[in-house]
């Protein structure tokens, strides 16, 4: 078994050029065979307003770009696992027949 915990950066792009959110977290990642899980806790605290922000934002869309601090980054669905600032991610896959949508994250 593999692991990671360190400290990241979730991004929600608009576009190519247009970042609407980044999002400061501590991850722990732990890999076993070709599976994956990851639990984020949000780093600081988000205030009530940039909370409110971020969750339109995962509704709207769950798709953010997770930027490791050692320069990685993968694309992962963010879902809230409570009350308290913790988060699941989990990657991103798209489907060979799925549309490209109107949203563009950076490569």
């Amino acid at each position: 078994m593999e692991s990671y915990e360190g400290t990241a950066t979730l991004e929600w792009w608009a576009n190519r050029s247009t970042c609407l959110g980044r999002l400061g977290v501590r991850v722990a990642v732990r890999v076993t065979g070709n599976d994956w899980t990851c639990d984020a806790v949000l780093e600081p605290p988000l205030s009530a307003e940039d909370q409110e922000n971020s969750d339109f934002l995962m509704k709207l869309d769950p798709l953010f770009t997770l930027r490791l601090d050692e320069g990685s980054m993968l694309l992962v669905n963010v879902a809230a696992a409570g009350e308290d600032g913790r988060l699941i991610l989990t990657a991103y896959e798209t489907e060979e027949a799925e549309s490209a949508g109107s949203r563009q994250v950076p490569q």
